[in-house]
């Protein structure tokens, strides 16, 4: 079965997980509601942020070249890890799983689309779309309306 491109990593990642993350990014957007003056600063971080799609495809190639590597200099049998990792990034394209991804979803690699819903928080926040939600007294409500906005 082939999963849809936007949540496949989400549906393949445990809820416990996924609430981490979702905590984690609401937290960010709350804490940066009562700091705005840092949000610039947290969206030039969020540029530098890796997401998970391209951690799997580096930490994929890096294994397919060292599998390579060793067959050529070593032993043949070494090409078996190659057409391992191979596998499981076909496997990933196609079903959004694959072995890496549950330990990298622990450690905190977010999707491309979770990075961009920080994104379009904090800038929502920082006023670039107009106005949103209640004033500027009231942070918390601001917070949850940036983030509802930025997941439509």
């Amino acid at each position: 079965m082939v999963a849809s491109t936007v949540n496949r990593v989400s549906q393949q990642t445990s809820q416990e997980v996924n609430r981490r993350i979702e905590a984690h990014l609401a937290d960010s957007v709350r804490w940066h509601a009562s700091h705005p003056e840092r949000i610039d600063h947290r969206l030039r971080e969020l540029d530098q942020e890796w997401d998970i799609e391209r951690t799997l495809e580096a930490n994929a190639s890096t294994l397919a070249f060292t599998g390579m590597a060793l067959a050529a200099a070593i032993d043949k049998r070494w090409l078996i890890l190659p057409a391992l990792v191979t596998a499981f990034l076909f496997q990933h394209a196609v079903q959004g799983w694959c072995p890496p991804l549950p330990v990298l979803r622990r450690l905190g690699f977010r999707t491309a689309r979770e990075i961009e819903t920080e994104r379009y928080a904090l800038k929502a926040l920082r006023g670039d779309f107009g106005q949103i939600g209640p004033g500027l007294g009231n942070r918390d409500t601001r917070a949850s309306h940036a983030l509802q906005a930025a997941r439509l």
